[in-house]
């Protein structure tokens, strides 16, 4: 086993990934979820601020860690060590509310989420979960095992058009492209490949689909991501290239997201189930990016550019 924990996935069941309504392997610039080894679940609205336990057995350690200090944010993380069987579970972001030697099932509550400063200030509070061996030190930051989520996720097609629906400090909410399918969704790219992480302000995502080495490879949700479409293949969104995928990792490349016209900080991309699914605009007033207004309508674009915003 290497220093990024190996490469056998672990499987995420469909009834575990359910029970939250939108999740993300790619969508952060922590090191953990380099390679889809990581996951963010959000649980849903009556979950409140609750951090709901995706795994059952028994807490081997909580500890508290400093983080950025960010004016939205507090100062300090958690982290929640459980063993989970096979292997031991890794959750962050959740002031404990259990303590070592305590019994947790699927669904319990660890404790309330945090909005930890690791957080961009347009990032959901969520449950971030990895695992690794019961040989590895389950508290530095790389070793986890890759994960192999067992829920389809269709793409979305998108034409770079919608209405705000949704307004924060440092986002906008665009209505749902394409029309509502039931189960999981993701903006696709224009080969229909379903799409996650955020482009291009964290450098690299990656795509929706099982993992290197999984049995469901042969599954994967696009024909033009079939389990022969190993080599690097040019991604392209809304007419334009926006990276390479290889496998199931994407590496963006030097590209603009522009929003009528006017360049903004990326796009945060994801799988969600929500009646409400939409585009999120990444939009930090700090950095001069437009704002918009609910009901205002977006036409979103992307071109290459040779200073690409990178936030990690």
């Amino acid at each position: 086993m290497d220093e990024t924990g190996g490469t056998e996935p672990v499987p995420l069941p469909a009834h575990l990934i359910e029970r939250y309504p939108r999740f993300s392997l790619y969508n952060s610039p922590y090191p953990a979820h380099d390679h889809g080894h990581a996951i963010d679940l959000y649980p849903d609205d009556d979950a409140g601020r609750s951090g709901v336990s995706p795994v059952a057995g028994e807490v081997l350690d909580v500890r508290t860690v400093g983080c950025p200090d960010r004016p939205y944010a507090v100062d300090t993380d958690h982290l929640i060590v459980v063993d989970a069987g096979e292997h031991l579970a890794r959750i962050l972001h959740v002031d404990p509310a259990v303590e070592p030697g305590d019994s947790v099932a699927v669904g319990d509550s660890l404790g309330e989420m945090v909005r930890s400063g690791f957080f961009g200030r347009w990032v959901d509070n969520h449950v971030h979960l990895e695992f690794r061996g019961h040989d590895r030190n389950p508290y530095r930051a790389s070793g986890s095992l890759p994960l192999d989520v067992d829920v389809p996720v269709a793409a979305l097609d998108w034409d770079g058009t919608g209405t705000v629906v949704e307004t924060g400090d440092s986002y906008a909410l665009l209505d749902a492209p394409g029309g509502r399918v039931d189960g999981y969704a993701a903006v696709g790219s224009d080969a229909g490949v379903p799409l996650d992480g955020g482009l291009a302000h964290y450098g690299a995502g990656g795509r929706f689909g099982p993992a290197p080495g999984s049995s469901q490879l042969a599954a994967m949700s696009s024909p033009s991501a079939s389990a022969g479409a190993t080599d690097a293949t040019v991604v392209e969104l809304l007419g334009e290239p926006v990276g390479i995928v290889d496998g199931r990792d994407v590496a963006w490349g030097d590209v603009t997201v522009l929003a009528n016209g006017d360049p903004i900080t990326g796009l945060s991309l994801f799988a969600s189930r929500d009646d409400g699914f939409g585009v999120k605009l990444v939009t930090r007033p700090g950095a001069g990016d437009p704002q918009f207004g609910v009901g205002e309508d977006v036409r979103v674009s992307t071109v290459s550019t040779d200073e690409p915003v990178r936030l990690d």
